[in-house]
């Protein structure tokens, strides 16, 4: 796509480092420089505000990751695209079947009303819970990674959605300040959250998380 409109050498790409390099490889192996802008930390999505800082008089285009299940907000960043004269693309995920997004919201609901300790994810904008991710905040008690390690051991399997950011990679290093997108990559932990998962199932989840909640400072 990025082709087919012309982008290629000596322009710059926006783009997001919270997720997969695969968008950042797409710019570059059109011959363009992927330009890396921080994200909302509600949506985990690119931040309308940081890109309108990032763009430069090279920038062509925006590429939009919706993330989570959680889209990003796309009015915001056509906005910007239209200011600046830019292309915007969406990049979605693989799509929940429909009749599995109200039972994963409702086991998504029951987290949020159960869990202690962990800052749950914001439901709004119509969100599919692709991913229920909460954020394990660091606080010199135990971290996300140890708090991970322990569920797993309680029985719960969970999963670091993002282990590095891509401009932490050595092919894309940047230095650039992108102050959610760390916090982000440091803090949050998918929990499950399948229509397949039973009553039971949910309780063990919640049981294992609450267990270590005391040990962590209460989420504000």
């Amino acid at each position: 796509m990025l082709r087919a409109a012309g982008v290629g050498l000596g322009d710059e790409v926006v783009v997001p480092a919270f997720g997969n390099v695969e968008v950042a490889e797409a710019v570059a192996m059109a011959g363009a420089l992927p330009v890396f802008a921080d994200i909302h930390p509600v949506t985990y999505c690119l931040d309308a505000s940081a890109v309108e800082a990032a763009v430069t008089s090279r920038t062509a285009a925006i590429v939009v990751v919706h993330r989570f299940g959680r889209p990003a907000d796309i009015a915001r960043l056509h906005a910007v695209g239209q200011r600046h004269g830019l292309l915007v693309l969406e990049q979605g995920e693989s799509e929940v079947p429909y009749d599995e997004i109200a039972q994963r919201r409702e086991r998504a609901s029951y987290l949020d009303a159960k869990l202690r300790g962990v800052r749950t994810p914001d439901g709004g904008d119509g969100h599919t819970y692709q991913q229920y991710v909460v954020r394990v905040p660091g606080n010199g008690r135990p971290d996300r990674d140890a708090f991970a390690r322990a569920v797993r051991g309680r029985g719960v399997e969970c999963r670091v959605p993002v282990k590095t950011p891509v401009h932490r990679l050595p092919e894309f290093r940047r230095c650039v300040a992108l102050p959610e997108t760390e916090r982000a990559a440091d803090e949050t932990l998918a929990l499950p959250v399948d229509a397949s998962l039973t009553k039971r199932e949910m309780q063990r989840i919640v049981s294992a998380c609450n267990a270590l909640g005391g040990l962590l400072q209460p989420a504000f």
